[in-house]
């Protein structure tokens, strides 16, 4: 017979917790507890909305000191892909010495930063959902620091997967004297993103629940994420959970295009005001409903992991 800790919001069926069949219970708990997001969006905003202000600021500089033909630009159009890809390109090799500059001491700013914002916020988070959880500040820097490490790995992947097809695609057919097979060219491109993106959702289990392997058994980085690794029965529900947490991700994303979209119809009585305050206002639900899911995934492993250990014990 089934059992439902409605305290917990996770199912246990003859001994089994299940995995991706208690997040609706999950998110219940977590949209009655709106607390936990309003303190997932304000750490994160804390430290999103000087990021955005700083690269703002630089961009601006870069733009004003870079000599680039606006009316060019401005002449671009789809129908013309060869001439347009000419313009971007003259316009990306005037922008990208000073923007790889800025990057060389802005990037590493950021993501240190980034990894002493994210560690704190989660650990206000985390024991605001559970205060038994111990803090672990130094060990989920570290664990945090090696999580984006991994995910700009994943990107530049992502990269040079784009510059192969291009090659194959475009500029090698180009070379060769034939034209250049666009529409080859996205397909492959959007293929790859979303395969990327999939994997990254099913292979970013570990680096996503030792911290709180961290927080909840009081151990250091080596150990949380070397006992991340070694879940037993576990693995296969954190996977799921994460695998389906991806695909929510996308599916707020393909949204979120949609609702830019939606005025498009009207755009005879659409004044440019008017769609600016739409689109930052779809942009602004996008992240909270972004953060909302972080904290479902984060509460979801944790009553999983509850769960599991009340059930091992009976």
């Amino acid at each position: 017979m089934e059992q439902l800790r409605e305290d917990e919001g996770v199912v246990i069926a003859a001994g089994t917790v299940r995995g991706t069949q208690s997040l609706v219970h999950t998110m219940a708990r977590c949209w009655r507890h709106r607390e936990w997001t309003a303190l997932e969006v304000a750490w994160r905003w804390a430290f999103g909305v000087p990021a955005v202000a700083v690269a703002g600021y630089e961009a601006l500089k870069i733009a004003r000191s870079v000599p680039l033909d606006m009316e060019a630009l401005r002449r671009i159009s789809i129908v013309e892909p060869m001439d347009t890809a000419a313009t971007l390109a003259k316009a990306m090799d005037l922008l990208l010495p000073p923007v790889l500059h800025v990057l060389a001491w802005l990037g590493p700013l950021l993501v240190a930063v980034w990894v002493v914002a994210s560690s704190v916020g989660r650990t206000v988070v985390l024991r605001r959902v559970d205060a038994t959880l111990h803090r672990r500040l130094g060990t989920l820097m570290v664990l945090q620091a090696l999580r984006v490490v991994t995910l700009l790995g994943s990107f530049c992947v992502w990269f040079l997967l784009l510059q192969w097809i291009s090659g194959k695609t475009v500029t090698g057919p180009l070379a060769a004297g034939g034209e250049p097979n666009l529409v080859g060219y996205f397909a492959l491109a959007i293929i790859t993103t979303l395969g990327l993106f999939s994997a990254w959702a099913i292979a970013s289990w570990a680096v996503s629940v030792a911290p709180l392997l961290a927080m909840l058994r009081g151990t250091g980085a080596w150990a949380s994420l070397k006992a991340a690794f070694w879940v037993g029965p576990l693995r296969s529900k954190l996977i799921e959970i994460n695998l389906v947490m991806g695909i929510v991700k996308i599916a707020l994303i393909v949204l979120a295009i949609v609702f830019t979209a939606t005025p498009l119809p009207f755009e005879a009585v659409a004044t440019p005001t008017f769609m600016a305050w739409w689109w930052a206002g779809v942009t602004l639900l996008y992240f909270i409903a972004s953060d909302f899911f972080h904290v479902t995934r984060q509460v979801a492993y944790l009553e999983l992991w509850r769960a599991y250990e009340g059930s091992s014990l009976k």
